[in-house]
């Protein structure tokens, strides 16, 4: 673990536009900015609470909904989960199941295919059930952290293209000293929204910088396991690979396949999460830098809002987890020490 950490600093967005990304570990929550309050914890009556997990068992999603259950029990919310396990199927069918047994005050989202539930979403708000969308895009603009339905209780979400952006930058400065720079990108699932959207924002940056070459792509599907394989895919078909660049649990997987070629400091590694495996590999030179999100911050905060939006009848638009972290939330060997993870990798 680092020997310290910043408090994290909310914005509310206003309603012309909102924007930032996203896994580091923050435990403290510091004051909101000038102009804008955290809503006070009212306990008052218990509120029931339909909580729409992504997948459980996913090791980003389970701080998630550790950090939501905490914040429930202070706020005097009985959450109640539904397991998608990455079927936006399934979870199409848990949200239909949640508006209409009538059982819940509020419903938190974190959806798999966002623009998928926007009928079912608006449903609950005309059926007056307060829904919070949180880590995801609810919607189909992945460039903002504005809401896209109206009447939405709060929106905490981190931003695909400030990521894809971010990643970009810091791939551009890892590849300074190479020309060529031969890139090995890493997507997750290179068909998703998620992904499309986060490549399109790191080519904008890499694309004006000649020496930054992608000679080879691969998919991780969120796991170590696919991450080593297409790894090692790369590194046999370009022996001469500079640098691979993905997700943290893409990069767990780099890392074994450059270490089991014998290559642990000559391929340079980027993630984005800020998982405790980066931020290990980062202190130990094993990892060049990653950009960060804050998966318990967003369940926290996601629950906190939304009991509050049912108690007053508030909404509280855009919240951003990572809009004031230190350095734009990039992460390097030089202020890894200001970081602290929020999930394992």
């Amino acid at each position: 673990m680092p020997s310290g950490h910043r408090g994290i600093r909310l914005r509310r967005i206003p309603a012309a536009f909102g924007a930032v990304l996203s896994a580091v570990a923050l435990t403290g929550l510091a004051a909101a900015p000038t102009g804008a309050s955290a809503p006070p914890r009212h306990q008052g009556r218990t509120l029931h609470v339909a909580y729409l997990s992504f997948a459980v068992q996913n090791s980003y999603d389970a701080p998630m909904l550790r950090a939501a259950r905490q914040e429930a029990k202070k706020a005097n919310v009985d959450l109640t989960v539904f397991d998608a396990e990455n079927s936006p199927t399934k979870q199409y069918a848990e949200l239909q199941d949640a508006i209409t047994s009538h059982k819940y005050q509020g419903i938190i989202v974190q959806p798999i295919f966002g623009t998928g539930l926007l009928g079912l979403v608006r449903q609950a708000i005309a059926a007056h059930i307060a829904v919070a969308n949180m880590d995801q895009e609810l919607g189909p603009d992945l460039a903002t952290d504005k809401p896209q339905v109206k009447g939405l209780a709060v929106n905490v979400v981190f931003v695909p293209t400030e990521i894809g952006t971010k990643l970009g930058q810091l791939v551009v400065k890892a590849c300074s000293k190479y020309n060529p720079c031969n890139v090995g990108y890493m997507y997750d699932i290179k068909a998703s929204a998620l992904d499309e959207a986060l490549h399109g924002a790191f080519m904008k940056v890499v694309s004006s910088h000649t020496n930054v070459k992608i000679v080879t792509e691969g998919q991780s599907y969120f796991t170590p396991s696919d991450g080593l394989t297409a790894a090692q895919n790369m590194l046999t078909a370009h022996p001469n690979l500079t640098l691979i660049v993905g997700s943290d649990q893409g990069i767990e997987g780099a890392q074994q396949a450059v270490a089991a070629a014998g290559k642990t400091g000559k391929v340079i590694l980027v993630g984005y999460g800020a998982s405790a495996a980066a931020l290990k590999g980062i202190r130990s030179g094993a990892w060049y830098g990653d950009v960060a999100q804050l998966p318990a911050s967003e369940g926290r905060l996601a629950v906190e809002y939304l009991a509050e939006s049912i108690r007053t009848g508030k909404h509280f638009g855009g919240i951003d987890p990572v809009a004031e972290l230190p350095h734009g939330g990039i992460v390097t060997k030089a202020d890894v020490g200001e970081f602290h993870a929020e999930w394992p990798g």
